[in-house]
């Protein structure tokens, strides 16, 4: 396996992640929202997503959850629909 199929496979994993995290977050608690934001926000670090990093960081701290999670779901889709055009 070579580094772009590693690369591809890393940014698929991230995206499937991605949206697990805004399902939980639909629905969690407070304490959960902060939890599974603090996780979202590793993880697009780590793969560059710093749009969805922001997103999550800005959900962690802001006063409005509800568009918080309206921005973070903006940014969520904006990285799938750039993982599938570059990674099928």
């Amino acid at each position: 396996m070579g580094d772009k199929d590693v690369a591809r496979d890393v940014l698929v994993m991230f995206a499937g992640l991605a949206r697990t995290c805004m399902d939980e977050l639909r629905v969690a608690d407070e304490a959960g929202c902060e939890a599974i934001a603090h996780r979202l926000l590793g993880s697009a670090r780590g793969v560059g997503a710093f749009a969805v990093a922001d997103a999550a960081e800005a959900l962690k701290s802001g006063p409005d959850r509800e568009a918080g999670l309206a921005a973070l779901a903006a940014a969520v889709l904006e990285a799938e629909n750039f993982i599938r055009e570059h990674c099928g």
